[in-house]
């Protein structure tokens, strides 16, 4: 029995057809349920996919402790091999998982190139780090009682991990999530959002099928879906290592609350700011804006939201910026043309459109877009927004930038920093200092210059600050999350001859 992937649109089939049920244990679970996954563009079946219950959840969790020591154990050759054999399983599936991303997530096709792209490099670079996963001496003869102690520290798998990841990118999100766990030695349950859940299943079959190659257990990756439900019994299951969660502020400080003292990681929302100077490079800025503003639809948690502009360049970069926006191309993700459609479903539609009604009704000003098409929101160019409202203040993940303008930097600088927010950030300029005034001052987890805010290396430590979340993702970073250092003592004896 499988699980088919149908066409949308008129478009073949995608995807790998995978085992039915979900993969739980070392084998496939029949799940108590199934929903419809539908084509956001237009709301057409993709499949039928399996739904699962607390049971299941409490089963997987069951199944990880069972395997954890043996997981923790693998030599680093084992994880290595499985990582980058998936590695290469994807590789090879590319072009269907890249249109099997366009059919759920509703994405452009542009976007989930880059999606897949990403999702490569991250299981390469974990592989990588397995390698580099070590530990160091200890002068302990720094104090006279340690003189003669040998010490050293190592790194030890935290436990079991669970990972819960939101719907926007739904492939490289459970990548972050599950790489860096089984590169540390950690089982790792996944748990993806209940809109997406097709391309995680296909990535969670393909690692297990190489964990067997490997000689490893599978159920060192397991996968459960479901509601909110489903996702508190995994999370406040007192047995686990560590959680690992990409989701809303909201829903992430209830996680963390509710799984208390198990460790949580949390990569939470934004609405990321994009300043421009005096002596920026206008053009640069503008294409920026569009760029970083509309990519996935505005679904993105670095994508630019708020642009706050010196008073001196605002009227020639707001032109700028809506004679570029007028030739952003709408319409149906699977063009390769296309840079903004539908978004996940119709309810975060009618949200965005509320949250843009209610800021002109309160004086702002659409200088470009707003309207709907076809169920799609043209990408919106919003003036004067006040700073209390949510289009501003909140995070909107659809296709719309407010602009503001202010006197100087000082005063840009303070009102990218008056936000529960803090992911990335960056700043337009052509002068040096502007540039480290801002890696000083600006309080968030990146601070990129003369580049988009969403800009995202998967290297690089990647994380935020206040409300925007806890820990820091990117292999080498996740991994030194998902492990806890073991200190040695050692005093040597003397053997008499």
């Amino acid at each position: 029995m499988t699980t088919h992937v149908e066409p949308a649109g008129g478009d073949s089939p995608v995807g790998k057809e995978f085992p039915e049920g979900l993969p739980i244990g070392d084998t496939w679970v029949e799940a108590p349920a199934a929903e419809d996954v539908r084509f956001p563009y237009d709301g057409t079946l993709v499949a039928r996919a399996p739904v699962g219950d607390t049971t299941l959840a409490r089963h997987a969790v069951d199944a990880a402790l069972a395997v954890r020591e043996q997981v923790g154990r693998l030599p680093s050759h084992t994880r290595r091999a499985a990582l980058l054999a998936t590695h290469e399983a994807i590789a090879s599936r590319r072009v269907d998982f890249e249109r099997l991303l366009v059919l759920e997530t509703g994405k452009p096709l542009v976007d989930c190139r880059v999606e897949v792209d990403r999702t490569l490099l991250t299981l390469l670079t974990a592989a990588e780090e397995v390698a580099r996963l070590h530990g160091e001496t200890v002068p302990l003869d720094l104090l006279p009682s340690g003189e003669g102690l040998l010490g050293f520290w190592t790194r030890k798998p935290i436990g079991v991990v669970v990972g819960i990841a939101g719907f926007n990118y739904p492939l490289l999100l459970a990548a972050h999530k599950i790489a860096p766990s089984l590169a540390a030695g950690c089982p790792v349950i996944a748990k993806p959002a209940p809109q997406t859940p097709l391309a995680t299943l296909w990535l969670v079959h393909l690692l297990r099928e190489a964990l067997r190659g490997a000689g490893a257990p599978a159920a060192a990756v397991q996968l459960v879906t479901g509601g909110p439900e489903v996702g508190v019994a995994l999370t406040t299951d007192r047995r686990i290592g560590a959680v690992s969660f990409t989701g809303s502020a909201a829903v992430g400080h209830r996680i963390a609350r509710d799984a208390a003292p198990t460790k949580v990681l949390l990569e939470l929302g934004s609405n990321a700011a994009l300043v421009v100077a005096a002596d920026a490079d206008l053009d640069a800025a503008a294409d920026a804006v569009v760029r970083g503003g509309y990519y996935a639809s505005g679904q993105a948690c670095i994508s630019v939201q708020r642009v706050i502009v010196v008073d001196a360049v605002r009227e020639e970069f707001v032109a700028r910026l809506t004679e570029r926006v007028a030739q952003v191309v709408v319409g149906d993700p699977r063009d390769p043309a296309t840079r903004v459609s539908a978004l996940i479903d119709k309810r975060s539609t009618e949200r965005v459109c509320a949250w843009l009604e209610q800021a002109v009704a309160a004086g702002a000003s659409l200088a470009a877009g707003g309207g709907v098409t076809d169920g799609v929101i043209e990408p919106a160019v919003l003036l004067d927004a006040d700073r209390a409202l949510p289009v501003w203040d909140e995070e909107v993940f659809g296709p719309v930038v407010a602009v503001r303008s202010v006197p100087d930097l000082d005063t840009a600088f303070d009102v990218v920093n008056d936000s529960r927010y803090g992911l990335h950030a960056s700043v337009y300029t052509s002068a040096l200092d502007t540039a480290f005034a801002a890696l000083d001052r600006l309080e968030v987890g990146g601070v990129v210059v003369n580049e988009v805010p969403g800009f995202r290396s998967d290297v690089m430590p990647y994380g935020g600050v206040k409300d925007s979340g806890a820990g820091r993702e990117g292999p080498r970073f996740a991994i030194e999350e998902l492990t806890v250092t073991r200190m040695a003592v050692i005093r040597p004896t003397t053997t008499k001859p």
